[in-house]
């Protein structure tokens, strides 16, 4: 199955009161496997950046003002995300930022539906406790030292991490080599490949065996079949 963890970085808190979407990084998964496709991307909000959100993410405006307006980059976002599951971090805050920018770029919204709330997904496993981003990565010891502020797309990859372990799927893989598979990997994709649990039996009969071992004989020390160890039947 195909997904996309996402995450965005804005001006503020609510898009009805004119905040606008900033930033947007993307990550998929297959099977709940990091496939290493990305889509990031900046954007100019066309407003000023609030002091507050600032030291949220570092973005200024006169860096924002380098980069392409929502609607420039919409289409290459849509393909990329298609019709996957979304999975977000507090996601409807996310949904709700980008679909403002979709609604005023005149292109259809995304379905409430289509989101998986990662931290719904931890409150339910790790009730009672704090479950921000930065506690899911210290409790499933996941490397976040990079993250001195917040990004989209380094947030977004310490998310598919953390979602990979709310929902257990390294365990399920573990599982799978445990109970006679292994790993293998097709078109960059991992995929669980059986194990025969015991060798076939040889097919050579005796007989040629026999006959194998007479025929080296013949080569002289020197053959090359020498250098193999013993020959069958030897």
């Amino acid at each position: 199955m195909r997904e996309i963890v996402f995450d965005t970085e804005t001006t503020g808190l609510d898009p009805v009161q004119g905040h606008r979407l900033v930033e947007i990084g993307c990550v998929e998964l297959l099977n709940r496997f990091p496939t290493g496709r990305t889509f990031h991307k900046y954007v100019n909000p066309q407003r000023d950046m609030p002091i507050e959100a600032f030291n949220v993410h570092g973005l200024s405006i006169e860096f924002l003002r380098q980069h392409g307006l929502f609607h420039e980059i919409a289409e290459e976002f849509l393909d990329f995300v298609a019709d996957a599951p979304l999975v977000a971090h507090n996601g409807y805050f996310d949904l709700a930022f980008v679909n403002s920018e979709l609604d005023l770029s005149k292109r259809p919204v995304f379905a409430r539906d289509r989101i998986i709330d990662t931290l719904m997904l931890a409150r339910r496993k790790h009730p009672g406790v704090s479950n921000k981003l930065d506690d899911l990565c210290a409790r499933y010891k996941i490397d976040n030292s990079k993250r001195t502020k917040h990004g989209a797309l380094l947030d977004a990859e310490l998310l598919a991490e953390v979602y990979i372990e709310l929902t257990d799927a390294r365990q399920t893989t573990l599982g799978l080599v445990a109970s006679g598979s292994r790993t293998v990997f097709v078109g960059g994709h991992a995929a669980a490949s059986r194990v025969r649990p015991a060798p076939l039996m040889p097919r050579v009969t005796a007989d040629e065996q026999i006959a194998h071992a007479a025929f080296i004989a013949t080569l002289g020390d020197s053959a090359v079949w020498k250098s193999y160890g013993k020959s069958i039947g030897q």
